[in-house]
C-alpha cells in the first residue's frame, strides 16, 4: 500500500523522502524521483511531515520509538500522520508523545486495496487537529478519491478504520457461508453472486464476491494474518469502549481455524474457506 501511495505523492509534484525495511522496496521509486533513506530517523530531516504505512501497531512504535525511530529526529512543529491500521490505545499514545514533542500527529487510515491506491481511488478518513488536516489535505486528495473528517481526536478514525474493516470481514464469512450452502445445493455460486451483486449494488460485495467465487487468493491483496490483527483490533476498541461486538468474536474464532489449516498468507477472502470445510465441502 505504501509503494503506490508515494508514487501518487510523486506525480502530484511533492518532494518525497522513502524508507522501507525491504530497501529494494524503496528503491523501486528512486527512478521516479523518489529520495531513498536509510533509517526512518534520516528520513524525517527537514520534512514537513511523515506519512507512515506499516503492518500493525509494534511496527508503528518501532518506527517512532525504536533504536532508530523518527519520533526525536521529527523537527518542532513537523507532523506524523499515520496512515496505518492501528489500534484507538496505541493511537492516542500516539498523539500524547507528539504532543509532548511539540509536534503534530494526525490520524488518516485509509480504506482500499492495493489497486485502489494504485489508481487513487481510496477512502480516506482524517482526524485530529482541523488546521493541520487543512494543511495537508492536498496529500489526502493526491492519494484518494474522497476524504472524510472522523473528529478532533486522531483515535476517532482509527475507530472508523477498524469497524469499516470488521463489516468487510463480516461480508466475507457471509460469502464463505452462502456460497457454501450454494454447492451444497447444487447451485452455481457463479449465479448467486450475480444475485448478490443485483439486489446489493455494492462494489465492496462485487470485488470480494468474485475474488472468493473463483477461489483468487494468492498473491494477497492484504493477507489473512493481518486481518486477524484487525478483528483483534476491533475487539479492543469494543472493550475500552463498553460496546460490544460479538460477531467480532466469531469470526476472530474463524480466522484463527484459517490459520490453523496453514491459510496466513494468501489473501483475506480465504476466510470463506472456513465455511466451505465446515461444510465438508
Amino acid at each position: 500500500m505504501g509503494s503506490p501511495m508515494a508514487r501518487n505523492l510523486l506525480r502530484a509534484g511533492h518532494r518525497v523522502t522513502v524508507y522501507n525495511r525491504t530497501r529494494a522496496k524503496a528503491e523501486a521509486l528512486a527512478a521516479e524521483g523518489a529520495i531513498v533513506s536509510d533509517s526512518p530517523a534520516h528520513a524525517v530531516e527537514r520534512a514537513e511531515a511523515v506519512l507512515t504505512m506499516l503492518a500493525n501497531d509494534d511496527a508503528v512504535e518501532e518506527t517512532v520509538w525504536g533504536p532508530n525511530g523518527f519520533g526525536s529526529s521529527l523537527a518542532r512543529g513537523a507532523v506524523h500522520i499515520s496512515h496505518s491500521t492501528i489500534g484507538t490505545v496505541c493511537s492516542r499514545r500516539l498523539a500524547y508523545y507528539h504532543q509532548g514533542q511539540w509536534q503534530g500527529y494526525l490520524s488518516v487510515p485509509v480504506f482500499g486495496r492495493p489497486e485502489a491506491a494504485q489508481n487513487k481511488k481510496l477512502v480516506v478518513v482524517a482526524a485530529g487537529e482541523q488546521s493541520l488536516i487543512d494543511r495537508f489535505r492536498p496529500l489526502f486528495e493526491a492519494m484518494g478519491r474522497c476524504l472524510f473528517i472522523a473528529g478532533p481526536e486522531p483515535w476517532q478514525a482509527n475507530a472508523i478504520k477498524v469497524c469499516g474493516n470488521l463489516m468487510i470481514m463480516t461480508l466475507i464469512e457471509t460469502f464463505g457461508e452462502t456460497f457454501a450452502a450454494m454447492r451444497k445445493s447444487n447451485l452455481d455460486p457463479h449465479l448467486f453472486l450475480d444475485v448478490a451483486n443485483e439486489v446489493f449494488g455494492s462494489p465492496v460485495y462485487k470485488s470480494y464476491g468474485a475474488t472468493i467465487v473463483d477461489e483468487r487468493f494468492d498473491p494477497p491483496g492484504f493477507a489473512l494474518k493481518h486481518g486477524l490483527k484487525d478483528i483483534r483490533l476491533a475487539l479492543e476498541l469494543a472493550e475500552d469502549r463498553n460496546a460490544p461486538l460479538p460477531l467480532a468474536s466469531l469470526i476472530r474464532d474463524q480466522f484463527l481455524s484459517a490459520l490453523a489449516h496453514g491459510d496466513g498468507e494468501i489473501d483475506t477472502a480465504a476466510l470463506a474457506r472456513v465455511a466451505a470445510r465446515s461444510a465438508g465441502l
